[in-house]
């Protein structure tokens, strides 16, 4: 007998052995049973869930799933705000998937035109083409059929004019944001901050076939909204903004600078907030909601020029984003809680802007 054998190890490795010879030998044969064949695959044929999972992933991250959410919250909030009552089911839920694929084509564009640049960000070193995990071409293929698909849908179900609204704004943040003024001048948040601005418009026009006044006000508060709310992020991130030579504020004229810019919007924020309710667009209990939150974002804003520590920069960042989501969901509770006169027709027919 031979020694090894009387080892444990030795026979569970020598079993093992032929269990694996044994299982290769079968691999891609015909096995018959009870007269039926059937073929074995190979291991390398099986499918592997967790590699399709992952491109998943990628291909879902491309769409910065984060700012598509408050995107598409926005421009639901403008849907509900342009009738009395309930917003049409097809027109809503068309314009709903219409601007989310959209602005997600948006997103992607981005990541391509962008790829240079967040390889040098520690922000933005993880994304997919940075990394290698998809390719340039996949990148664009994907954005492209986002992009046609939701044309399709917007052109088809919803309204010429929501599609026209929605492409330019397309075209706006992926290409005039992204490939010119993002690199050519500090200001590039305030002019480019219009594309990101459109949602609640793009709703509005969604349900109505119109361009409403409040819908441009919704507008201008988002406007308003987009400096203070990015040049908080650009300060935290300052560092990576210099390395990968991007000309935001804080890397162009100094941190300090761009602290007293974000409080100088914030002002201009609160009194822009305001106007929905001087219009008549809103009531008393949007008034007050307005206010209160106005007030919080002007603690931030003042207590951002003397900051307790380098954080406090992104909490600024954090607590912008839950503004404005509270801001539109009072917009909405006043809504319906003091609805549009019978009088108030904003047009459910498509008609085009002179």
């Amino acid at each position: 007998m031979d020694p090894g054998l009387t080892r444990p190890s030795a026979v569970v490795k020598r079993l093992a052995g032929k269990s694996e010879s044994m299982g290769v030998a079968l691999a891609g044969r015909q096995v018959t049973r009870s007269g039926t064949s059937a073929t074995v695959p190979t291991p390398n044929a099986m499918p592997r869930p967790d590699l399709m999972s992952s491109i998943a992933r990628q291909y879902f991250e491309l769409t910065k799933p984060r700012v598509v959410a408050l995107i598409v919250f926005t421009a639901i909030i403008g849907m509900f705000l342009a009738v009395p009552g309930w917003p049409p089911l097809r027109q809503s839920l068309a314009g709903f998937i219409g601007i989310w694929l959209a602005a997600a084509s948006a997103a992607a564009i981005n990541h391509l035109i962008d790829q240079r640049i967040d390889r040098v960000m520690a922000r933005t070193a993880h994304r997919p083409l940075p990394t290698g995990s998809l390719t340039p071409t996949q990148v664009l293929v994907f954005a492209i059929s986002l992009g046609a698909l939701s044309m399709a849908i917007l052109i088809a179900l919803v309204n010429p004019l929501t599609a026209i609204l929605t492409f330019a704004s397309l075209i706006g943040y992926a290409i005039v944001y992204t490939a010119f003024l993002k690199r050519a001048t500090s200001q590039n948040i305030v002019i480019g901050g219009a594309a990101g601005a459109a949602p609640p418009l793009l709703g509005w026009a969604a349900v109505t076939g119109q361009v409403h006044p409040y819908a441009l006000l919704l507008f201008l508060i988002i406007f308003v909204w987009t400096p203070p709310h990015f040049w908080a992020l650009a300060i935290f991130r300052v560092e990576d903004y210099s390395r990968a030579q991007v000309p935001m504020l804080p890397v162009t004229h100094g941190v300090t600078y761009t602290r007293w810019h974000v409080l100088a919007y914030t002002v201009l924020l609160v009194i822009v907030t305001v106007l929905p309710y001087l219009t008549g667009m809103s009531g008393v209990f949007y008034l007050g909601g307005a206010l209160m939150l106005g007030a919080g974002f002007l603690y931030y804003a003042i207590r951002l020029l003397n900051p307790p520590d380098e954080l406090f920069a992104m909490k600024v960042f954090n607590f912008s984003i839950i503004y404005l989501m509270a801001l539109f969901a009072f917009l909405l509770i006043d809504h319906y809680l003091m609805p549009m006169p019978v009088s108030f027709n904003p047009g459910l027919n498509f008609k085009p802007v002179a």
